[in-house]
């Protein structure tokens, strides 16, 4: 997977900050779907590679509690975990026992399950 990460990243639109992210959903059936960072000069409009792995899924017909695992890379030189709106997406649509596996330029990995990452999620149950 690291390898597929890697060469995916080349992939990425970082024209400003240079910082490339690459993901992949793997679904419980076993599909993956791949995604990258995409930037743009308004940084809140970007795409961060999660987002756009799980986006990719989701328009395959892939939905809540479908997914097993999300792998990242990142440019940084230790493993970085996602974002924070990340972070609700995953939650929103992975079983909280889902894998977040995430890798630095080393190789160096680092795991994580959903509610390791999010202990103490924004969901439904919120909205009454």
């Amino acid at each position: 997977m690291l390898d597929h990460l890697i060469k995916l990243q080349e992939n990425s639109y970082v024209p400003l900050s240079g910082y490339r992210t690459a993901s992949i959903v793997v679904t419980k059936d076993g599909k993956l779907f791949d995604g990258v960072n995409v930037e743009n000069p308004s940084f809140r409009d970007g795409m961060c590679a999660e987002q756009n792995a799980i986006a990719n899924a989701c328009s395959h017909g892939y939905g809540k509690g479908d997914f097993a695992a999300i792998y990242v890379i990142t440019d940084g030189e230790t493993t970085s975990t996602p974002c924070f709106l990340c972070r609700q997406i995953i939650n929103e649509l992975f079983d909280r026992s889902s894998l977040v596996i995430c890798y630095d330029t080393k190789g160096d990995v680092q795991m994580y399950k959903v509610s390791d990452l999010c202990p103490y999620p924004f969901d439904e149950s919120d909205l009454v």
